[in-house]
């Protein structure tokens, strides 16, 4: 086999993503978390945790969560940041697809949550694949030294805008609320080609064949317009995170990935856990036992146990 195959990838770094990579890597399995953005995610999101078993003193989401990535990292976990852009899930060597490789792996977890959307801005759908794209790294090189949006207010929509500002001549960051969710002193707050418009939503993104123009209306009830030719949407709603999939695993009505009590998929060796499987409970807990879940059933799947091995201490 290819030194290169992993026992484990893992998709989403959030509570349940990192913790079937803690219990995964301390098993001694070739383990690897690929994650869209170390910022993004409902619990980096959180102001204020106060409430997860072990923490004595409250902490932001960000930290709780930087605890989680630097305890999986300090078992063995590889961790990297790129998006998944598709997967191939049949077969005994599963596939997952990132714009600058493919990782093959012996199982993998879905862990990617349920941050996302269906297109809610008027043209946004229409233009899509035509001027509206959900992936500066994917689709930035098209739009070189022409004027593009980002839309959202998070440090991943600021972090992207950043990576825009190298190939488009201006980059407009359009944020729905007052302030971005930022700390002061971010260094893409300071790129010279990137400007922020503060408090404004799009009502509509409008062309021809391609992206022309968006209309704008601010919180007084202000209408502008801006000509540009690209609009990179990072709204976040509430939506299982599963379009990279492509109906490579079932997917239950309510558009969750639909797993049994192990978290087991309708694909052998597949795996999912969390906020994505459409738990009714959406706490971190819950998501981190999902994770630990998920993993010792990738274990038992790689090993052919008949039952699952539930420590690995000493």
């Amino acid at each position: 086999m290819s030194g290169d195959l992993y026992d484990v990838i893992i998709i989403g770094g959030g509570p349940a993503g990192l913790s079937a990579a803690q219990y995964a890597s301390r098993a001694k399995l070739k383990t690897v978390v690929i994650d869209k953005s170390s910022t993004s995610g409902a619990l980096a999101f959180a102001s204020l945790i106060e409430n997860y078993p072990g923490i004595c003193e409250p902490m932001t989401g960000k930290e709780l969560l930087n605890i989680f990535r630097r305890q999986a990292i300090d078992f063995g976990a590889e961790y990297v940041e790129a998006q998944v852009i598709g997967v191939s899930l049949e077969g005994e060597v599963k596939h997952v697809f990132t714009m600058d490789k493919t990782y093959e792996g012996k199982t993998v977890i879905i862990a990617t949550g349920s941050m996302g959307r269906k297109p809610t801005i008027r043209g946004e759908a229409e233009f899509l694949g035509r001027g509206v794209s959900y992936c500066a790294v994917c689709d930035a090189a098209f739009f070189k030294g022409k004027i593009v949006c980002v839309l959202g207010d998070s440090e991943e929509a600021l972090k992207e805008a950043g990576y825009l500002t190298k190939f488009a001549e201006t980059v407009y960051l359009i944020s729905p609320s007052k302030k971005l969710k930022v700390y002061s002193e971010h260094p893409s707050l300071n790129i010279q080609n990137l400007k922020i418009i503060l408090g404004s939503t799009v009502t509509s993104i409008e062309g021809d064949e391609l992206v022309e123009k968006i209309r704008l209306k601010d919180t007084d009830g202000n209408e502008s317009v801006i000509e540009l030719s690209g609009v990179f949407v990072y709204l976040h709603g509430s939506k299982p995170v599963i379009d990279f999939l492509q109906g490579a695993v079932e997917i239950s009505e309510d558009e969750c990935v639909a797993t049994n009590k192990m978290m087991e998929t309708n694909i052998p060796g597949v795996f999912s856990a969390g906020d994505v499987t459409c738990t009714e409970v959406r706490q971190v807990v819950v998501a981190a036992a999902h994770g630990c879940i998920a993993a010792l059933s990738a274990e038992k799947y790689i090993f052919h146990r008949k039952r699952r091995r539930y420590d690995w201490h000493g």
